[in-house]
């Protein structure tokens, strides 16, 4: 009787992009040389289901691509845009957009200015600006942030709000 336990086969990887590591777990009942890879540590970021869907696949592939911060910018940009839109924020320039959302108090004044700062960050690469066309990798990660926090304050928080009320009913 084989009394040996099985143990997951495990494997770290360093990424040749971000230079990060990552560990890879494989099935632990395939004794091959390659077994199926059953986890990924960490896991891969993505957006709240909560989201919009066209601003959700935006975000993931602004998530997906901050290795490549030029097209991380431009989807953490789109993201917002379309954040705005799902608003009823549909007519001018992104611009005009974050100020009406502003001036209707869906937005802080705050938050305005850092959407047009985001917004800025993503039309240099978009446009290729002359003088400084290309985004940092910590300017992508910024206009990331952004964009998740405001999807989490306009849609993930109130989705939330809402479920906790229709739980709070049901009791």
């Amino acid at each position: 009787m084989d009394r040996r336990i099985p143990v997951a086969r495990r494997a770290a990887y360093r990424c040749t992009s971000c230079s990060g590591w990552i560990i890879v777990i494989g099935n632990q009942n395939e004794h091959v040389a390659n077994p199926e890879i059953v986890e990924i540590i960490p896991g891969f970021p993505s957006a709240h289901e909560d989201l919009p869907d066209t601003a959700r696949v935006y975000l993931d592939q602004a998530m997906s691509t901050v290795n490549a911060p030029d097209a991380s910018a431009v989807m953490s940009g789109s993201a917002v845009d379309a954040m705005l839109k799902a608003l009823g924020y549909e007519k001018g320039s992104v611009y005009s957009r974050i100020d009406q959302a502003c001036k209707e108090h869906k937005i802080t004044e705050a938050m305005a200015e850092w959407a047009h700062a985001v917004r800025l960050g993503s039309n240099r690469p978009r446009h290729a600006d002359q003088d400084n066309p290309h985004t940092s990798i910590e300017e992508a990660k910024q206009s990331l942030e952004f964009a998740e926090a405001l999807g989490n304050f306009l849609f993930v928080l109130s989705a939330k709000i809402q479920r906790g009320i229709e739980a709070a009913n049901q009791t």
